[in-house]
């Protein structure tokens, strides 16, 4: 039984994920036929199980064309493994690739063109910052468009004081900051979990023709520059700020942190070219270099919400709003933005800017005309085209050569390449990698609407949604036990995609089903606001509903056999599940989860959320009162403990910035108190995510036994 697991596991977590593309060359071969030969770089991230780690590898493309549509897609031939690359970018002319590389302690700028290593800059060598940043929310790689500079972000240089020194100083560029020797044990901020060590990021540009880094002064001291693009005379820099503010909160999977778009030029002059009482992101400019679309959202409050996508005219220096902010969608139709914008998402005209986005159950493309602000479903849902998988991502638009990773969860990913197209004119892709694996299980979308005794009468009327997988049976086989799998957050979503945990579980016979409760992600900004003050009580209802749905509409399901699990937020719900309805859950697995959030308040890098969720504003000078304490030991699981008589498997990450171990650690005394079956597994150098690839294995592994051994 024991190699099963690991086997199904195996086969599951195996499959390549693309994560990146991008146009390298575009040569036109023949001008009367109009035909044309298009390569295509594709970076991808594979799981190794073997030795426990994840492993990123390249393969290139190439597409022979005639006008605007693929005639061939020649083999790529032998995928290469990238070893120890943090960031990497296609010059503007597509002749040479930059990337940034880390081994043996030392992290190198190099430059790759068509023989060879061109140029390699030591920048640990160099001793102008810290490291290179290599994360979602500040990191950036760019080349200037005269193709001699490149810009990136690093942590700002501290120097430790020797014997020789013990004042404070900085460079002329502001990129070193000489410590006093009495400073050498003070408390230095980060930006929480996912960014340890992250506190003081700048802007650096590596200049190739000197073989030198210069670090820019000139960004307010308030802020935290991140996320940069060249200006489009290359004589300046484009950044979002991230407003330090007293203190740094978590930054990671939050979109509400205070920020504001900024202008920079060579000479270190600032300034603010957006509202500055909002959260931006993912600024993206214009191919005719006349705009830039970013993305806004509210500060505070839910810390994932639906954006607006804001237009910056260059020439005229205004702001205008392209895509307002979605309260409520109809059904199928478009339900505003949740997702950052990919790297390249501009149309070759500079008329339209594609995007992905949440969408009930799924994840589809969207396009935007700059001028009309009219919405278009590009692919996906109802309009789908691409052999009906369940949700399609854009990783890049090139020269309008579209790139997308599309799967179902029962497909794992794979690459689908093709033209843009005419709005409202059908679109032809090709396959471009990936496994062509068709798994032999159903699933299946639900759309729930709560009964009247479980509506929110503030936002009456919302539904929220479930995605159900069913395991291959014949009739004569014994009816399956159902996994009921609840997603952190809380404000995220499951989509219609490939997931090796969920996939696995169906293969070995278990049904699972994945609930986006009232508050997830893809159904408006109404049904996110909805959740503020009523966690631990309507996303609760909202999870037994879904089951109760799935056990009436579904004759092959156990109700006799039904096992709850989930993560972060989601552990949070399935321990709510196990007391709220102690008689109908024969196990849980919680990884990470909130237990109680009273004493959560002071350990968390979102102290913010621990207030928004219970319904109380937050501002940061707040200070915990016995009502707000109160209030927020109300809606923890905690409360229901004494209650609890299903067995509980808890995985902990020892480092977890989010939600401190000890939340675990205090159900699991409650319940051993009670001679309630628990087990606890510590990983000591996890963090939030439990990511690492042997922590995947292992969690997955103890699930299966835990559930068989209390479902048998």
């Amino acid at each position: 039984m024991e190699s099963e697991i690991r086997d199904v596991f195996g086969d599951c977590i195996k499959f390549p994920v693309p994560i990146s593309a991008s146009l390298v060359t575009d040569d036109l071969l023949d001008s009367a036929s109009e035909k044309r030969c298009i390569t295509i770089l594709t970076r991808w991230s594979q799981c190794d199980l073997e030795r426990g780690r994840k492993l990123g590898f390249a393969q290139r493309w190439t597409l022979l064309c005639k006008r605007d549509r693929i005639e061939h897609v020649l083999p790529s031939g032998t995928s290469t493994h990238i070893h120890g690359e943090l960031l990497s970018c296609q010059s503007p002319l597509g002749t040479s690739r930059a990337v940034i590389r880390e081994e043996a302690g030392h992290q190198h700028l190099e430059v790759w063109g068509q023989n060879g290593l061109e140029k390699i800059l030591d920048l640990t060598a160099q001793n102008k910052h810290g490291k290179v940043y290599e994360d979602e929310q500040f990191a950036c790689l760019a080349w200037s468009p005269c193709e001699k500079k490149l810009l990136y972000v690093a942590e700002k240089k501290r120097v430790e004081p020797s014997a020789q020194s013990s004042f404070a100083s900085a460079n002329e560029d502001g990129g070193v900051v000489l410590l006093e020797e009495q400073d050498k044990n003070v408390y230095v901020e980060d930006w929480g979990e996912g960014l340890v060590g992250k506190s003081c990021p700048v802007l650096c540009v590596a200049d190739l023709n000197k073989g030198a880094v210069i670090v820019y002064a000139g960004v307010p001291p308030h802020i935290s520059p991140g996320q940069a693009l060249w200006a489009p005379n290359g004589r300046g820099i484009v950044f979002v700020g991230q407003w330090n503010e007293p203190f740094r909160l978590g930054l990671k999977f939050c979109s509400n942190r205070r920020s504001a778009l900024y202008y920079m030029d060579m000479k270190g002059n600032c300034e603010c070219l957006s509202s500055e009482g909002v959260s931006v992101s993912r600024p993206r400019m214009s191919p005719d270099l006349h705009w830039i679309v970013y993305l806004q959202g509210q500060i505070f409050g839910p810390h994932r919400q639906c954006l607006s996508m804001m237009l910056y005219d260059v020439k005229n220096r205004t702001t205008s709003v392209l895509v307002d902010v979605v309260r409520r969608a109809e059904k199928g139709q478009f339900a505003g933005i949740y997702e950052s914008l990919p790297p390249q998402c501009w149309s070759a005209d500079s008329e339209r800017i594609y995007f992905n986005s949440a969408c009930e159950n799924n994840k589809a493309v969207f396009s935007v005309d700059r001028s009309t602000g009219r919405i278009a479903q590009v692919c996906g849902l109802d309009s789908l085209r691409l052999d009906d998988f369940g949700s399609v991502e854009l990783l890049t638009i090139q020269k309008d050569v579209m790139v997308m990773r599309c799967s179902s969860p029962n497909q794992p990913p794979c690459l689908k390449v093709g033209f843009l197209s005419p709005v409202d004119q059908d679109m032809h892709f090709s396959n471009l990698g990936g496994a062509d694996v068709y798994e032999g299980f159903d699933w299946q979308p639900m759309l729930i609407t709560p009964p009247s005794q479980e509506e929110n009468h503030q936002f009456s009327g919302l539904n929220f949604g479930a995605i159900l997988l069913k395991p291959y049976s014949t009739p004569e086989r014994r009816k399956s036990p159902l996994v009921v799998n609840i997603h952190g957050g809380p404000h995220s979503h499951f989509a219609a995609e490939w997931n090796a945990t969920a996939a696995a579980l169906t293969k070995l016979g278990f049904a699972v089903l994945m609930v986006n409760y009232r508050g997830s992600t893809g159904f408006g900004q109404d049904s996110i606001e909805s959740l503020l003050g009523n966690v631990g009580s309507q996303d609760v209802k909202d999870v037994q509903r879904a089951v109760l749905c799935a056990l009436q509409n579904e004759a092959t399901l156990d109700p006799d056999r039904v096992v709850v699990m989930g993560g972060s937020h989601g552990g949070f719900l399935a321990c709510h599940m196990i007391g709220q309805y102690p008689d109908f859950y024969r196990a849980c697995a919680a990884r990470n989860p909130v237990i109680n959030a009273a004493t959560l308040l002071g350990t968390s890098d979102i102290v913010d959320w621990r207030y928004s969720s219970v319904g109380i504003k937050y501002t940061f000078d707040r200070l915990p009162t016995p009502q707000s304490l109160t209030t927020m030991l109300e809606k923890s699981p905690i409360i229901h403990a004494a209650q609890i008589r299903a067995p509980v498997l808890l995985m902990l990450g020892g480092r977890d910035r989010r939600v401190s171990p000890h939340q675990g650690l205090e159900l699991y005394r409650a319940l051993k108190s009670r001679n309630i079956p628990v087990r606890l597994l510590w990983y000591s150098d996890e963090g939030h995510s439990l990511s690492k690839v042997n922590t995947q294995s292992d969690c997955f592994f103890n699930i299966i036994l835990w559930f068989r051994e209390h479902l048998n």
